[in-house]
């Protein structure tokens, strides 16, 4: 029976790993036995923040309405508490960009959820 040599494969995946640890400092990017490990931390990391953007973008868009809300003498709570009753159904996001863009269309959605409050 032949002899399997191999080199290719290991190769391969070293330069796979090595590739994907470029721009890490030192020995990080260098030795393979290293950049192992901190290529896999970072999938770790950048799995782990995928879903960890979602809140941090969400707390901006309440804190961006909450902000833009209190200009006209309102609470967060209170203003979505009235857009629901009003029948407006835009999500936070919209909202945001909204209370940073256009302050004038802002106004009038106020306006909108106070007279629905009662």
């Amino acid at each position: 029976m032949s002899r399997v040599k191999r080199g290719v494969t290991t190769h391969a995946r070293h330069k796979k790993v090595l590739t994907a640890a470029k721009g890490y400092r030192g020995r990080n990017s260098k030795n393979f036995r290293i950049a192992k490990q901190k290529v896999e931390k970072g999938l770790q990391y950048a799995y782990r923040d995928r879903r960890a953007k979602k809140r941090n973008f969400r707390a901006l868009w309440i804190q961006r309405i909450n902000a833009g809300v209190r200009e006209h003498g309102m609470t967060y709570s209170r203003f979505m508490n009235g857009l629901k009753k009003s029948g407006v159904e835009l999500d936070r996001k919209v909202l945001a960009d909204i209370a940073l863009r256009e302050p004038e269309t802002f106004a009038s959605l106020v306006k909108q959820a106070q007279s629905a409050l009662g």
